[in-house]
């Protein structure tokens, strides 16, 4: 079969694309909603546009487009004020609450609170951390850049800070790198349409001099 992407509506190409650029990480991100109601002070959702982007300086990117009224999502309008966000790494056993996230709520209710979640005060990092993700990075908004005609809106942040859970890290002595241990951390992963993915079986191959 061939496609010809330049014939297909934008919901069409993103059916396909979901469905074939597989599996997809998931940033799962916490951020500060403008609220003086602290139950709700912060908002938690998944992206799976997502990845690491540049390693000097660290920076990650997180593709986040519009809601199906075509306003701002919530994610977009706290990192466009504060400038502030901790990306999560989720773990399989966090599916339903990082599905439940997922879900559309009016501005200033917290999906933490609905997923019922717990955060904890991270190092390096004006906002908290959720207690139960093994990994999360303390991220500064370096610049936003908008493309397509929807916009989608490409938020790079540069990472400030990172938490990694004792239980799944431990340092190679032979060179003192940080080591995760994938299958400990288990991480979710995105497919296309309601389906998610596990790590599963992986393998470790030498690369080649």
């Amino acid at each position: 079969m061939n496609i010809d992407f330049t014939a297909l509506t934008a919901p069409q190409a993103y059916h396909l694309m979901t469905q074939t650029i597989v599996p997809r990480p998931i940033a799962w991100v916490l951020t500060e909603n403008e609220s003086a109601n602290e139950q709700n002070r912060y908002n938690l959702a998944p992206f799976s546009y997502f990845n690491a982007v540049d390693s000097n300086p660290p920076t990650l990117m997180i593709s986040i487009g519009r809601q199906p009224d075509g306003s701002t999502k919530d994610t977009l309008v706290n990192i466009q004020r504060t400038g502030e966000l901790v990306i999560h790494i989720a773990s399989a056993e966090h599916i339903d609450a990082l599905n439940q996230s997922a879900a559309t709520l009016p501005y200033g209710e917290s999906e933490i609170v609905a997923s019922s979640l717990t955060t904890t005060a991270m190092e390096g990092s004006t906002l908290p951390r959720l207690n139960e993700a093994k990994i999360a990075f303390a991220c500064k908004l370096d610049h936003i850049h908008e493309i397509g005609e929807t916009p989608q809106s490409l938020v790079f942040s540069r990472i400030k800070s990172a938490y990694i859970s004792d239980e799944i890290v431990h340092i190679d002595e032979s060179n003192g790198r940080t080591l995760v241990d994938a299958a400990a951390l288990n991480p979710l992963a995105r497919l296309g349409g309601s389906n998610y993915a596990f790590l599963g079986e992986y393998i470790s191959l030498k690369r080649p001099s």
